[in-house]
């Protein structure tokens, strides 16, 4: 700052008093910090949002599934009409979604999940190497799992599943598209197929696993 007869000009006062004054104003501060922090409030608020509408779908989802899994046990039953009772249930809460509905049957609730008898004599848990299986439901293969694709007969025990898939209602913007769906899943306790007639069992035709 240039001096002159060691004083301070005028000019150069009110330079100093006008950078004093921004130095210290204030005006203005608080719709900086808002804009600054208004983005993330705004992602975590459509965050929330998100979680909140995926959970009560689940549970609008759970309840349908329910509902159709009695209604197409019964000897009435209609598998299509029930899948279409589900769809009509959560379409308004899940628009434009896609749905997959899976049924497998069981001779029984110990069957569940239980893969076909088979002598594992290397005991690393799968049928190979040539060890003997039994093939208890006719396919012709080893399966991990007994069950049978569909709602199967009278007396059976059916598990079923409906999976969901769907674009989010609070996208959060700025994100990559890929991978934005979500998927919701329900699945029903375990009932039997009304009449509780008999059933026909399971085969015992041996097969080789290669």
């Amino acid at each position: 700052m240039k001096l002159t007869r060691g004083r301070i000009s005028r000019t150069e006062q009110l330079e100093y008093r006008l950078t004093a004054r921004l130095a210290f104003d204030e005006t203005g501060v608080t719709a900086i910090e808002f804009a600054m922090l208004a983005p993330v409030l705004l992602l975590l608020m459509l965050g929330m949002f998100d979680l909140g509408h995926m959970a009560y779908g689940h549970a609008v989802l759970n309840g349908a599934v329910q509902h159709a899994a009695r209604t197409s046990s019964l000897e009435t039953g209609d598998t299509l009409a029930a899948d279409a009772k589900v769809v009509e249930i959560t379409k308004p809460i899940l628009p434009g979604a896609d749905y997959a509905f899976k049924r497998i049957s069981y001779e029984d609730f110990d069957d569940v999940g239980r893969p076909e008898a088979w002598n594992d004599s290397d005991g690393n848990g799968l049928c190979d190497n040539d060890e003997n299986f039994v093939d208890e439901n006719g396919n012709g293969i080893w399966d991990e799992d007994i069950g049978i694709d569909g709602n199967g007969g009278a007396g059976d025990v059916v598990v079923y599943q409906v999976d969901v898939t769907y674009e989010p209602v609070f996208a959060v913007p700025l994100l990559a598209k890929t991978g934005d769906l979500r998927t919701i899943s329900a699945t029903t306790a375990l009932k039997r197929n009304q009449p509780f007639a008999k059933q026909s069992g399971y085969g015992s035709e041996a097969g080789v696993c290669e």
